[in-house]
């Protein structure tokens, strides 16, 4: 008997510290994903020269441009925006002092928060 309950124990303590090591993950995921979604809000208002709020409207970055197309309206994808970052489109000019990482969180960050 005596046995039976250490091994209980031990299986409970073993799925405790499992249980914990996924939400410590999940945890960590969602912080990653703030911080990637902050960090392209940054490149769409500061980073970028000139700075996206210049001429496109986003709601969440506090943007109303009137030049570009409202961006809430439009909720493009991310493809969509890097393409556009890269290589300009209509009177948009391509954004080669951006690097390719700063490239993709404002794409990531525009295609998520357009049109909330």
């Amino acid at each position: 008997m005596n046995k039976q309950l250490i091994r209980a124990g031990a299986l409970l303590l073993g799925m405790t510290a499992a249980l914990t090591t996924v939400n410590a993950i999940a945890q960590n995921k969602d912080q990653d994903g703030t911080k990637a979604l902050e960090a392209g809000k940054k490149v769409f208002t500061q980073t970028a020269q000139p700075a996206c709020i210049v001429c496109h409207t986003l709601r969440h970055a506090g943007a109303s441009g009137e030049i570009g197309p409202s961006l809430d309206e439009l909720k493009p994808d991310a493809a969509r925006v890097e393409k556009a970052v890269r290589n300009g489109i209509g009177q948009m000019p391509a954004f080669s002092n951006l690097s390719d990482a700063d490239i993709r969180l404002v794409a990531k960050y525009v295609s998520t928060v357009a049109g909330q």
